[in-house]
Formats: structure tokens, C-alpha cells, sequence
């Protein structure tokens, strides 16, 4: 079914994908978060933590007109640096370099939607590089971090063109993250390197035990 682009969307839903374990994997994530926290929405404007869900956000899909997608994404391109793209362009530019499991999820998502018939008529893809994705149980790299802000700047442009407007403020929603995860609590209680292995259970990685000792 070809997606019906002759009316201003809706429904929109605003999309945080990526896993907040492997530090900047999470940006995505930490930019609806963030969003949620500082700006008010319209009802018809749903902000939702996707993580790495995968194929279970195709109902949420279904439900809407526009997406509009936050996440981080292996453009090649030096750490920090942002990138838009827009419609046909996002499935395949994620189908070309995959960063992350995430990433497959998500285009798988966006493929069956195709093929169902009730992909969104707009869809945006607001992409930072990442600097590092290896660090289990990291937090966003500075780099990474101060694009949040900008990000969330260019989602709002992106509302503003479907004439909905965002003003500052705070949007309760139920599709967040648990607090105790949240970034100001998940970063700062993180434990010191000394007492949480970054590559493994030392148990099951004996090179990294002799390291240590």
C-alpha cells in the first residue's frame, strides 16, 4: 500500500531506539528522555523508549502516520557528528552498515510495516556517530552527549513542519524507561572499574582475571 503523503500526519510517534548498556548506543534512548523531561507535547505526539524491541513495536506503528526516530548510527563520519535523513533513505541506510543488533531489529521493523501495509507515510531518522559502543555499562561519551540537545532541537523542526507545537515543560508518559534507569541515576551509580568488569564475568574470561591481579 503506498503511504498517503498528501495530509499532514496525525499521529506521531517520537522513537528512542538503542541499548543504554553499551554507552553511546544509548543516545537514542537519552534523547526522548531527555525530550520527555524538558518539552510538552500535544496529545497526538507519543514519546516512547523503544530500546532493542524490535518486531513487538510494529503495533505502535501501525498507529501512527509520522515517525520520527532518534539513534545512534555508524555513518563513517567523526564521533559526534549528527545526520537527517528522510523517508526512502532510512531503511537503507540502516540496512547498509549495521552498528548493532538494534539496528537489524529495526530495519526488519520498518520492512514488515512496508509490507503490511501501514508503514508511516513520514519518517525521519535523526542519527548521531558514536564515539565508543564497547564500554558495557557505560554512559554517553561528551561527544555524543552534547548533540542531545541539537537532536531534539531538529525533532522539534521536524514537528513544527506538521504544524504541531512543542512549548518547554515536561510530557508524563508510561512508554519511558524506569526512573532507576534513567540517565542521571544509571551514569552516576555506576561502579568503579575496579569492582565491575567492563568485558565480561571475569569467571569466564581468565585473561582479563590475570590482568587484574
Amino acid at each position: 500500500m503506498q503511504a498517503d503523503k498528501t495530509k499532514v500526519p496525525q499521529n506521531i510517534l517520537v522513537l528512542g531506539i538503542g541499548n543504554v548498556l553499551w554507552a553511546d548506543e544509548g543516545f537514542g534512548v537519552r534523547c526522548v528522555e531527555t525530550m520527555a523531561q524538558t518539552y510538552s507535547v500535544p496529545a497526538n505526539v507519543r514519546l516512547m523508549d523503544g530500546g532493542t524491541q524490535g518486531l513487538y513495536l510494529l503495533p505502535f506503528l501501525e498507529e501512527c502516520d509520522a515517525l520520527i526516530v532518534f539513534d545512534a548510527v555508524d555513518f563513517g563520519l567523526e564521533p559526534g557528528m549528527m545526520v537527517t535523513l528522510r523517508d526512502k533513505d532510512v531503511p537503507a541506510f540502516m540496512g547498509a552498515k549495521k552498528m548493532s543488533l538494534h539496528q537489524t531489529g529495526f530495519q526488519d521493523v520498518l520492512a514488515t510495516a512496508e509490507l503490511m501495509g501501514y508503514a508511516p507515510a513520514y519518517l525521519t531518522l535523526i542519527g548521531c556517530q558514536p564515539e565508543e559502543i564497547e564500554d558495557y555499562g557505560g554512559g554517553l561519551r561528551q561527544v555524543v552527549s552534547d548533540q542531545i540537545q541539537p537532536a531534539i532541537a531538529e525533532c522539534i523542526r521536524e514537528l513544527q513542519r506538521w504544524d504541531v507545537a512543542v512549548v518547554p515543560g515536561r510530557t508524563d508518559s508510561e512508554d519511558l524507561a524506569d526512573v532507576s534507569i534513567q540517565r542521571g541515576a544509571y551514569e552516576n551509580g555506576r561502579p568503579d572499574e575496579d569492582e565491575a568488569c567492563r568485558i565480561g564475568d571475569h569467571r569466564f574470561f581468565p585473561s582479563a582475571a590475570k590482568v587484574r591481579a
